[in-house]
């Protein structure tokens, strides 16, 4: 990466933008828009996070939290199932597990296009209310929000400088 480029978690957090943009559209056939911030994570509300790290010269954690209710809609959009056939939470999980990934995986691969090169961790799913990541010593982090359709979409970037 280039010095006169902006600080990584500014690049990044671009990045994130328009990928969580074209995988919605893409993938849940639904519009991400970026919103103000809107930090659910301390409500009563049941919340599905997905998260992908990446390694190399980029190192950070990206969790994407999205309340239980539309992450349901989103897994239905996604599978182009209805709300019936969709039984408990395992194929809710795998949805929102694999959007996570393909989102961090359009960032990786722009990533290791301008010479960071980085490898992606296997996604994660956890579900649960209060959820909230937190950056461990000397990382960096930056909240994003977006609202797909009129339910917002929270992600949690979080970088630590490679040495």
């Amino acid at each position: 990466m280039s010095t006169t480029t902006p600080k990584l978690i500014d690049e990044v957090r671009g990045l994130l933008e328009s990928s969580v943009s074209d995988v919605f559209g893409t993938m849940a056939n639904t519009i991400a828009r970026p919103s103000p911030l809107l930090d659910f994570r301390g409500g009563e509300e049941r919340i599905v996070a997905g998260s992908v790290g990446f390694i190399g010269d980029a190192n950070g954690l990206v969790y994407v939290y999205i309340k239980a209710p539309f992450a349901r809609v989103l897994a239905c959009r996604t599978l182009g199932f209805e709300e019936a056939q969709l039984e408990g939470d395992d194929l809710v999980n795998d949805v929102i597990g694999e959007l996570t990934n393909m989102i961090c995986g359009s960032v990786k691969s722009r990533l290791c296009d301008s010479g960071a090169a980085c490898v992606l961790t296997i996604p994660s799913v956890v579900r649960g209310q209060y959820l909230c990541g937190g950056p461990v010593c000397a990382s960096e982090c930056r909240l994003l929000s977006f609202f797909c359709d009129t339910e917002p979409v929270l992600i949690e970037l979080m970088i630590k400088p490679s040495k």
